[in-house]
C-alpha cells in the first residue's frame, strides 16, 4: 500500500477538489483505494460520493483529575507541564485542570508523588467509516467543537486503512502546523495544490520547507492557472520541483464543483491526466523504496 497526501500551504486552494478526483479516478480503474478525510476542522469529502455509513468510533483522551484532599500543592504538576493546563494557587489551596488546554501527555502523573491525580477520558471527536458501492473506502475524522487540536483524530482516522487498499488518498488540513505534518509525515508522497498568486506562493514556500525536513518527496499541481501571475511556474523551475499538472481557472469546472459533483465521472481527459499522475508518482515512490 501507498499512501498519497494531498495537502496545500493555505485554504481554498483545491486541495478536496484534486483528492476526491484521484480517489474517484482510481475507484473508475477498479484500483483498490481509500481517501481518508483528515481535515477534521472542517471534513467535506464524503459530500461528494454516494455512501453509507458502516461504522463509527469516538476518539477519547485521557486528562487529569486531581485530588484535592490528597494534592500538597506543590506545584509540580503545573511545572511538568508544557501547554500550561494546570491552574494553580497553593496559598488559596486552589487547584484547577485547563481541559481545553490539556494535550493528555500524561506528565502531571508522572510528577505527582502523592498520588494525587487520577486519569479520565474525554471525548476529542469522532472517525466515521463510509462505504461505497458496498466496499469500505472513505474515512472521515471529524473533531468536536472547542477541541483544541484534531492530531489524535486524524492519527486514528489514519490508523483505519489498516492496509486494506492498494492506494490510500489522504486529504490533509491546510496550514503548515501540527495537523499538516501528522497527515504528511504518515505519506510516501505529497502533492502540494497551490495557485498562480503572491499567497499560493508564499505558502506553497513554506509547505515545501516543512516537507523538506520532514524528508518527504512531494510535487505540486498548479489549480486555477492562468489567473495571477507567473512567479510560482518560475520558483519551480529555478529549484528544480516537479510541476505534476495544471488545472485551469474554468468556469465550468468551478459550477461542477460547486453542486458538489466530480470533474472525473464524465471528463475522461482529466481521468486520464489523474491517473496517468497516480502511476508517475508510484513509479517514484517505488525506485525510492528499493535505492
Amino acid at each position: 500500500m501507498i499512501k498519497i497526501a494531498i495537502a496545500s500551504g493555505k485554504g481554498g486552494t483545491g486541495k478536496t477538489f484534486v483528492a476526491t478526483n484521484i480517489f474517484h479516478t482510481l475507484v473508475k480503474n477498479q484500483i483498490d483505494a481509500a481517501l481518508v478525510d483528515c481535515d477534521a476542522e472542517a471534513p467535506n469529502s464524503v459530500a461528494f460520493f454516494q455512501t453509507k455509513q458502516a461504522s463509527a468510533f469516538k476518539v477519547t483522551q485521557l486528562v487529569p483529575v486531581i485530588d484535592t484532599n490528597a494534592c500538597t500543592f506543590c506545584g509540580k504538576c503545573q511545572e511538568y507541564c508544557n501547554y500550561n493546563a494546570i491552574f494553580i494557587l497553593p496559598p488559596m489551596k486552589i487547584i484547577n485542570v485547563i481541559e481545553d488546554l490539556c494535550h493528555g501527555c500524561g506528565a502531571c502523573s508522572v510528577a505527582c508523588k502523592y498520588d494525587a491525580i487520577i486519569e479520565k477520558p474525554v471525548s476529542l471527536g469522532m472517525v466515521n467509516l463510509y462505504s461505497i458501492n458496498g466496499k469500505p473506502a472513505l474515512i472521515e475524522a471529524r473533531m468536536n467543537i472547542g477541541v483544541m487540536s484534531p492530531v489524535p483524530i486524524i492519527k486514528e482516522a489514519i490508523k483505519q486503512i489498516n492496509g486494506q487498499a492498494e492506494i490510500a488518498i489522504l486529504d490533509s488540513p491546510p496550514g503548515t502546523s501540527c495537523p499538516f505534518i501528522q497527515t504528511v509525515s504518515a505519506s510516501d508522497y505529497v502533492i502540494l495544490v497551490t495557485e498562480p498568486t503572491p499567497f499560493g506562493l508564499s505558502d506553497l514556500k513554506q509547505s515545501i520547507d516543512t516537507l523538506i525536513k520532514i524528508g518527504i518527496p512531494y510535487g505540486v499541481i498548479i489549480n486555477r492557472a492562468g489567473i495571477g501571475n507567473f512567479a510560482v511556474y518560475d520558483w519551480l523551475k529555478e529549484n528544480n520541483i516537479p510541476l505534476l499538472m495544471e488545472i485551469p481557472f474554468d468556469e465550468e469546472i468551478a459550477h461542477i464543483y460547486s453542486e458538489g459533483r466530480i470533474l472525473t465521472e464524465d471528463n475522461v481527459n482529466y481521468r486520464n491526466q489523474f491517473l496517468n499522475l497516480i502511476k508517475k508518482i508510484n513509479h517514484i515512490i517505488k525506485n525510492q523504496k528499493y535505492v
